[in-house]
């Protein structure tokens, strides 16, 4: 098993660990982040499910007007690529997902029943600090733990 040592996707910041990586991403076919913003979290794991090799995605509840910008600079300074603006959650989103991640943010609250009742098939619930309002050594710290959590998923088949 290596340990990733890439700067993409490792900052170098000390509080960031290297992590290592078994090749498990080639199991997965697609998996959905679900935020009810879509503009932190669900944007970060994202990026480094795709920098990992996963086919992701991600969407919100209530899409906010923009992707946090502390989020988009800690991923560019990873080498990582963010899409310009939040997505709405639709059902075939979660249709065409192998699992559904919401990141710890009370999604039911504020999806439709229909959705939820699709989503209960193959959700994951992770529980993830929000980085809004947060400072980038913050949301570095809440990066390194959707990162670790993304390499776990990795595992699962």
């Amino acid at each position: 098993m290596g340990v990733l040592q890439d700067s993409k996707l490792h900052s170098s910041k000390s509080d960031q660990q290297r992590i290592p990586h078994d090749g498990g991403a080639k199991i997965l076919k697609k998996v959905l982040f679900v935020c009810v913003e879509n503009a932190g979290r669900s944007q970060m794991a994202e990026a480094i499910a795709r920098a990992y090799g996963i086919d992701a995605s991600s969407a919100g509840t209530v899409p906010a007007p923009a992707v946090n910008p502390i989020v988009v600079q800690l991923l560019r300074e990873r080498g990582m690529s963010v899409p310009s603006k939040p997505k709405m959650l639709i059902t075939q989103m979660i249709q065409e997902a192998d699992f559904v991640v919401t990141m710890g943010c009370s999604v039911q609250s504020v999806c439709p029943a229909p959705m939820i009742a699709e989503m209960q098939k193959k959700l994951l619930n992770w529980h993830i600090e929000d980085p809004k309002g947060k400072s980038p050594d913050e949301v570095r710290k809440i990066m390194s733990q959707v990162e670790k959590q993304v390499l776990e998923l990795t595992k699962k088949s």
